[in-house]
């Protein structure tokens, strides 16, 4: 062995080969020392590194870790729409693994929003999974681009922590693939992961971590993942049926390698499987030795503040600014209210719990900046009861105030992992206080703490300005800064949709399941596919978000460039004299189908920064998954032939135009049968050849002449042609014969 490759399994031992398998510790790959493989270190990271401080004892400690940059976690970050930037928030991150010999790092979660109740929200990115994998790719190209491994998670369907460790997720075939995988297939296709950790539950009765289907079929053998698969902490409860299925590595270690030598032993491991697993083990600690071999490197914490802050900056979403009461003058009388201002809920609670380099909160920076502004915390910050006292002094700071930013939301206690929320409400105490202070002042403007949306409708009324910042990591308190008192234009558009009630979701009557289970029963009307092909009203669509700019959506047109393929442009305009961005969205809605689909699905995004008064013109090309669906008859994506609408707009809701590009289809066509009914005989080519020909023959009077009118043809359309005798008799039994003889006859000649 050279001092700059490792060894292959062909040199190592049985027993070495199971010892890779799994960890060394709870943070730790498992070396072999022996053989010169090293047991570098993995740990936590969706939103930053949180490298706990007892990592090298290989204990698990969740609020004790080394100082890290806290990146907005991706309920904001997913609001900015911006891949460019969150590519730099990757490159930080593996800068900061490189300093703490991080060869891996844990994220990012990309399960679908399902349910805004869900406890893990906070760390996934949309309801959208188109959104999710094109903005968190960037998280994995952006670390791994360093030299540092990232954990695409939780592969697949975990959303939801109720039940988390055991739960089936029952999944039809088409909602899995186009709803729970699309956000895990593009980020494998398009960087390459280092590794995919699979989820704790079961789908449709198998644990992730022992289904072969999940993990090569699909994973590596259709999208040709090339990594290693590791268990979310806890989920591999069967080593062997895990590492057969495709599972590289169990985590933690359960200190059981002889199962897997034994197993290899009688047969129930096939020596190339083990081989494939163990192979990967050693290819990803190649991967990553040139950046764990670096020494004295310090990264600048400074610059990734900076990093923070910008995220920060686009993760906010303006809902609301009624008589233009945002930005706040620079001259104003200002009052601010909320603990949430002096104590900044930044990050979610559980796993991807970190220890900041730095922490400025809104009222840390308005002193920086010199800002005067009286301050009443009005609550604090957990579900205990009002303080009277608070709300008093809260109330009496409002007064006289030009302008009052009340700081609301979801104190920690209110959404973690490990729980499921319980009500998209806020604390009612917080409610009631901005009731008190809104009939003192008239002028608040909420600003909202929150890792997955809260209903809004019920208090709005009493502000006129509402400002979702959701969690904004470290650099929150400046960037808050930035986008009240007008430095910056809000610029985010929501990812999630707000709804006015948990009980408009289509997924609530099946949460959070029963007996070890949840039906999927929405199927793929998740989020706004269900809201806007139903046409529910909620109260922010998808998409959503205010500026302090105006703009304008202009001139869209598409062609078709392909069977299946066509190109969409337009021209977006910033129409006030408000330097800004503006994010253009595509949506493709489906004409007639044979299947029931969303009335729109988002396409494409393109965030545009415009001076004021610029225009600029944004175009998308459209592939065939764009206008697919999965079918479950063909078991493959399905492209049928007719028109499309291509909508181009700033929300699932507010479409600017739209253009018709009428499209071939692929050709698929399912081989007939007897069980196929009369109307899919009807639309098949070859199908179509043969009713022809059984036509002349009845005209001729060598068949039996299928009866033509409105009443049959209702009938014959459902009715498989093994049935015709119903109809027909001995008659109908000789046209299915001579169908089906026809119909061989066809085919082959086709072949």
């Amino acid at each position: 062995m050279s001092e700059n490759t490792y060894p292959s399994v062909n040199d190592l031992t049985l027993e070495e080969k199971a010892s890779l398998t799994s960890g060394g510790d709870a943070w730790h790959l498992q070396g072999v020392e022996a053989k010169g493989i090293p047991g570098y270190m993995i740990t936590d990271g969706p939103h930053g590194l949180r490298k706990s401080n007892s990592a090298t004892t290989g204990e698990v400690d969740l609020n004790n870790s080394v100082p890290a940059t806290c990146f907005p976690p991706a309920a904001g970050l997913s609001s900015s729409w911006n891949p460019e930037l969150i590519h730099q928030v990757g490159e930080a991150m593996a800068e900061e693994c490189i300093q703490e010999k991080v060869a891996v790092i844990l994220g990012p979660g990309v399960n679908i929003k399902r349910n805004p109740l869900g406890g893990r929200c906070f760390e996934y990115w949309s309801e959208d999974p188109y959104l999710a994998g094109h903005e968190a790719v960037g998280i994995v190209a952006g670390v791994q681009s360093k030299g540092v491994g990232t954990s695409l998670k939780h592969f697949a369907a975990n959303s939801q922590e109720t039940d988390r460790l055991r739960i089936s997720a029952n999944i039809s075939q088409r909602a899995l693939r186009e709803i729970y995988f699309p956000a895990f297939e593009h980020i494998v296709k398009e960087a390459q992961p280092w590794t995919i950790m699979c989820a704790y539950n079961c789908i449709n009765g198998v644990h992730a971590a022992q289904d072969r289907w999940l993990l090569t079929d699909v994973l590596r053998d259709e999208w040709g993942f090339q990594g290693i698969v590791m268990s979310d902490w806890g989920a591999d409860h069967d080593r062997v049926a895990s590492l057969n299925a495709g599972l590289n590595l169990e985590m933690p270690p359960s200190y059981t390698d002889d199962q897997i030598v034994y197993a290899a032993r009688d047969g129930r491991i096939q020596p190339a499987q083990l081989d494939r697993m163990a192979q990967g083990m050693i290819d990803l600690v190649s991967k990553t030795r040139a950046a764990m071999s670096v020494e004295n490197y310090r990264f600048d914490i400074e610059a990734h503040d900076e990093v923070a802050h910008q995220a920060a900056v686009e993760s906010m979403v303006l809902l609301k600014n009624d008589d233009a009461i945002l930005p706040v003058a620079g001259d104003a009388k200002v009052a601010v209210i909320g603990e949430f201002a002096r104590t900044p809920r930044y990050q979610g609670g559980g796993s991807s719990h970190i220890t900041p380099t730095k922490m400025t909160s809104f009222l840390d920076a308005l002193t920086e900046r010199g800002v005067d502004a009286k301050f009443a915390p009005g609550f604090t910050l957990d579900l205990e009861p009002a303080d009277p006292a608070l709300e008093a002094e809260a109330v009496e700071a409002a007064k006289g105030a030009d302008v009052v930013l009340m700081f609301l939301g979801l104190p920690e206690a209110a959404e973690s992992e490990g729980f499921d929320r319980e009500t998209l409400d806020m604390p009612a105490k917080q409610i009631a206080l901005l009731e008190a202070v809104a009939a003192e002042n008239k002028n608040v403007v909420v600003v909202l703490s929150n890792g997955s949306v809260v209903t809004v409708a019920p208090w709005a009324k009493n502000a006129k300005g509402i400002l979702e910042s959701w969690l904004l990591g470290q650099s929150g308190g400046p960037a808050l800064a930035d986008v009240l008192f007008g430095k910056v234009s809000p610029s985010g558009k929501l990812a999630q949709t707000i709804p006015f009630d948990i009980n408009d979701d289509p997924s609530t009557i099946n949460w959070p399941g029963e007996e070890g289970h949840v039906d999927y029963g929405e199927g793929v009307f998740v989020g706004y596919r269900y809201y806007d092909t139903y046409n529910k009203a909620v109260d922010y669509p998808f998409g959503f978000g205010l500026s302090y700019a105006t703009f304008e959506v202009s001139d869209v047109k598409a062609v078709k460039t392909g069977a299946c393929t066509a190109t969409v442009s337009a021209v977006v305009k910033n129409t006030s004299n408000v330097d800004a961005a503006e994010t253009v969205q595509v949506y493709v809605a489906p004409g007639k189908a044979d299947v029931a689909r969303p009335k729109r699905e988002l396409k494409g995004f393109k965030k545009v920064f415009l001076k004021a008064g610029e225009s600029a013109e944004v175009s998308f090309d459209l592939d065939d998954r764009a206008f697919a669906y999965w079918s479950e008859k063909f078991n493959d994506w399905h492209v049928e032939s007719g028109e499309y609408a291509i909508e181009v707009g700033t929300s699932s809701r507010d479409i600017a135009g739209s253009a018709v590009v009428e499209l071939d289809g692929d050709g698929k066509t399912q081989q007939l049968t007897e069980w196929s009914n009369f109307m899919e005989w009807r639309k098949d080519p070859l199908g179509s050849q043969v009713l022809e020909k059984l036509r002349a023959e009845g005209e001729a009077g060598r068949m039996p002449i299928v009866p033509d009118n409105d009443m049959t043809r209702l009938f014959l359309d459902s009715m498989p042609i093994n049935s015709m005798s119903v109809l027909m008799s001995d008659g109908g039994k000789a046209i299915t014969a001579f169908m089906l003889d026809e119909y061989a006859k066809i085919a082959e000649t086709a072949e």
